[in-house]
């Protein structure tokens, strides 16, 4: 049975699934739908034209699917899509998009710890990890199983990798490859995320493929491109060292240096980013999933 305490604030037209919990002083907007088993408590906002989706968790004071803060909205309906079994700690905001129509997306399974910020255009892949204070500025992706450490900081456009784990209070400016551990400030890469690596039963073999690819492209001394035509011609292109090629040569930012003197040469991975430089980009959610 569905509860709604009788302090909440539900505007007609919202929708609210079976056996949800609505707690006390919680307001919700008249375009919000919420699913079945989802638990909404006291005193969070939900507002905008927003899906959330089964069984997930909305802890106090967080704010869902409110306007953008990007100063070149315009107005029209922009959208938010929260998945299933998704935890929302404590004063979360995730802000709806800026172009008439743009949705703002976090994945099933994701825990979002207190006071992150998700903005306009985000796309966060399934069971992702953001620990407190993790920001992502407009249109970040990031991919399946990543994990991002507190207070760390998302510049926009960037795209972090399957089961990449990043730092805290790291500063990330490019994107960063699948399966590897990044951090600092600027943000680096150090190595491969071992630990995710074994948690998801990556096979040995596999693992030690990665590890052979990470030392091409890091401690060869090699640029990218001439990183990428090594790794094509001296490593079997499995799923996982395909999907890091494939990360690689669609980087439109160039990807994390090594944190290491005479790491790969800087030329391949420059980009211009000053203003209006990168181009926002609309993202399928397929394009996150595994290979």
């Amino acid at each position: 049975m569905t509860v709604v305490h009788p302090t909440a604030v539900v505007a007609p037209g919202a929708e609210i699934g079976d056996d949800a919990q609505i707690g006390p002083y919680t307001v919700i907007g008249p375009h919000a739908r919420i699913g079945a088993g989802a638990r909404v408590m006291s005193h969070a906002v939900i507002e905008g034209h927003i899906t959330i989706g089964r069984s997930c968790a909305i802890f106090p004071f967080a704010s869902l699917g409110a306007q953008t803060q990007d100063l070149k909205y315009r107005g029209g309906a922009t959208f938010v899509e929260i998945g299933d079994d998704t935890t929302i700690r404590e004063c979360v905001t995730v802000n709806s998009g800026t172009e008439e129509g743009e949705t703002t997306k976090v994945g099933s399974r994701c825990l979002i710890m207190a006071y992150a910020h998700i903005a306009h255009g985000c796309v966060v892949g399934d069971e992702v990890i953001m620990a407190n204070n993790a920001s992502l500025a407009g249109r970040v992706m990031i991919q399946d199983h990543a994990v991002l450490g507190g207070m760390c900081g998302i510049h926009q456009f960037v795209t972090i990798g399957r089961m990449t784990i990043i730092g805290g209070m790291s500063k990330v400016t490019r994107d960063c490859p699948p399966f590897m551990l990044i951090e600092g400030n600027p943000a680096t890469a150090r190595g491969l995320n071992h630990v995710a690596l074994e948690r998801r039963k990556v096979p040995a073999e596999t693992r030690a493929l990665l590890k052979k690819a990470y030392r091409i492209l890091y401690r060869a001394g090699l640029n990218t491109t001439q990183a990428v035509q090594r790794i094509r011609a001296e490593l079997p292109l499995g799923a996982e060292i395909a999907a890091l090629v494939r990360f690689i040569e669609s980087s439109e930012r160039g990807i994390a240096r090594s944190h290491t003197a005479g790491g790969h040469g800087d030329e391949a991975t420059e980009h211009d980013h000053t203003a209006g430089a990168v181009t926002p980009r609309t993202v399928a959610s397929a394009s996150l999933k595994s290979p």
